[in-house]
């Protein structure tokens, strides 16, 4: 295990990228000491420290064709556009087991990233376990805005972690980790964009009561075009090592086709791969 952070970013379905490189780390045994996972992150986050290589990739694409697994029937009945009851409940405890006990074994820290709707500030929970309550923070840090209920854990209300902290590589360097590897999900020179005036409207009226959460996502290109900002001044010192895709691919935020999955999935993988030796060096230095 090394001493260090990892850092997973979310992004939908774009996350299979993450899957791709987490299961090349697999591969080669590679552990870290802390890891931060947001939305698609923390659920991909999950597979990985249980030792379950593929599973990630499996449970992104295995259920894209049944009905009530992401589609707008499920948004209509339930809320959320990809069914509760079977991404946390059905698959991993009977579709695709999760190893909990695997988990469970982990010597180092996992936080899962949420946005507490109330005061609009990220949470970092550590998650031992993914039963019981531990299964809600990691459903409350991928529940985006519009197509996902909030959360209620210990009496408050959560959504997506990357509403408030999209790539916690400042909350693992304030934990002591002066090097990390920093996976990402949009391609080289992306930059994310203002959301548009009718978006910010729907969003004024489904979030009324809770004005912190429009607030976060008016100005969220801001705040993550910083962040992309502050993680090229890591890598200059030192302080990060990035994956990314090195182009734009098919994949959108909610993609149900499995090509355009497994081709950004197998990138994740062939980056990591490109890469290793220079990780390698860079965690052992």
């Amino acid at each position: 295990m090394y001493k260090a952070g990892l850092v997973l970013e979310g992004g939908g379905m774009k996350g299979v990228f993450t899957a791709g490189v987490l299961d090349f780390l697999m591969d080669k045994k590679i552990m870290f000491s802390d890891i931060y996972g947001v939305s698609a992150g923390a659920c991909h986050m999950t597979s990985y420290i249980s030792g379950q290589r593929g599973r990630a990739f499996d449970v992104s694409v295995d259920y894209l064709d049944t009905r009530w697994y992401c589609s707008l029937p499920s948004l209509l009945t339930t809320g959320n556009l990809f069914n509760t009851d079977i991404v946390y409940g059905l698959i991993p405890d009977e579709l695709n087991p999760f190893d909990h006990d695997t988990f469970e074994k982990y010597e180092g820290r996992a936080f899962v990233v949420v946005t507490d709707v109330v005061t609009g500030k990220p949470e970092y929970i550590r998650l031992r376990s993914c039963r019981g309550r531990n299964m809600d923070v990691i459903r409350a840090s991928a529940s985006l805005p519009f197509v996902a209920r909030m959360v209620e854990v210990d009496g408050r209300k959560y959504l997506d972690g990357g509403i408030s902290d999209a790539i916690p590589l400042e909350r693992s360097l304030m934990d002591g980790n002066d090097k990390n590897l920093v996976v990402l999900t949009k391609e080289v020179g992306y930059q994310r964009t203002p959301i548009s005036a009718h978006e910010l409207a729907g969003l004024k009226i489904r979030y009324a009561a809770y004005p912190n959460v429009w607030k976060l996502m008016r100005n969220r290109d801001i705040r993550y075009n910083r962040q992309l900002g502050h993680i090229t001044d890591m890598e200059k010192e030192g302080r990060a090592f990035v994956l990314r895709p090195q182009h734009k691919s098919n994949t959108k935020r909610i993609d149900k086709d499995p090509e355009h999955l497994r081709v950004l999935y197998e990138e994740g993988y062939s980056e990591a791969e490109k890469h290793y030796d220079e990780l390698m060096r860079y965690l052992e230095s």
